[in-house]
């Protein structure tokens, strides 16, 4: 210690006011970042909002360009069954052919319809779930009787494995029977011969798994991942055949999660595809309180 106190004192005094300048320098500098926190949040807000706002504006015009469309679509198919019945005279092969591949793409665009007034449904939080009592059984048959007419017409068949054993599901027959109709058209339209398999089975034991096996081109697995994103379509040369807006399988998932499973997807080229989805055997209270 110093022999003169009167230099600790100001040896102190010193310390002191540099420590006090360091600390008041300390706090500007925070509440300049606390500012500049402040003003992103409100940045980030206001993104946000106009997010919002934008996915709103989407889903308005999806649901209402969805509604236009159904009339024409509806009135064209009626005009093309009218014809096909002959009803105000008989008709040509040729002019059969022609009729047929009208009323082909009329119901084409009307699935593409349905398919955008789902998606913005969902993103609007107006999708219903109506869970009840259901048997895989009653399902399948009315899934079978659904694409008789295509795979009739077709070099594929078209194999329901009988549930044998499984009991009764609780929850949305339709959106169930709905993921099954997109795993099975995509299916049959990427399997130019050979078979597709509808199968279902235990998961555990609180879950079933359906799955709608194939024998057709397959998937490359680099593209597997991204399958169930919205508007996603596998680049080959059938889909270049095909038309379709790349919605089928995102909806698919989105059902799945609404009806709280999961889907997925396994795949070799050449060998055929297996989709498949994964739901609980009976649906939770709170996921129908939630989308209700």
């Amino acid at each position: 210690m110093s022999d003169t106190p009167e230099l600790d004192s100001v040896a102190s005094a010193a310390l002191i006011k540099h420590l006090q300048a360091e600390a008041e320098a300390l706090r500007a500098e925070l509440d300049e970042t606390n500012q500049g926190v402040l003003a992103l949040y409100a940045e980030l807000d206001n993104q946000a909002e106009e997010l919002r706002q934008a996915s709103d504006l989407k889903s308005r015009f999806l649901s209402y360009m969805s509604h236009e469309f159904r009339t024409p679509l509806g009135s064209i198919l009626s005009i093309t069954s009218l014809l096909a019945d002959e009803l105000d005279g008989p008709l040509g092969p040729e002019q059969h052919k022609q009729v047929g591949f009208i009323s082909t793409s009329a119901r084409e665009l009307s699935d593409m319809v349905d398919d955008l007034l789902d998606l913005a449904k969902i993103e609007a939080g107006r999708i219903t779930i109506s869970p009840a009592w259901f048997d895989m059984f009653d399902l399948f048959a009315a899934l079978r009787g659904m694409f008789r007419p295509i795979v009739d017409a077709g070099a594929v068949d078209l194999i329901f494995e009988e549930p044998v054993g499984l009991p009764r599901l609780y929850t949305d027959d339709k959106k169930v029977a709905q993921i099954l109709r997109n795993f099975i058209s995509n299916a049959l339209k990427f399997t130019p011969s050979g078979q597709v398999v509808v199968s279902t089975q235990l998961e555990g034991e609180n879950a079933v798994r359906f799955s709608v096996r194939d024998t057709g081109i397959g998937i490359p697995a680099e593209l597997q991942s991204t399958l169930f994103e919205d508007f996603v379509q596998v680049d080959t040369p059938l889909q270049k055949r095909l038309r379709g807006t790349g919605l089928g399988l995102s909806l698919c998932k989105r059902f799945a999660e609404l009806l709280g499973g999961h889907v997925g997807v396994e795949s070799e080229i050449g060998t055929g595809s297996n989709f498949y989805v994964v739901l609980p055997l009976t649906l939770a209270t709170e996921a129908v309180n939630g989308d209700s």
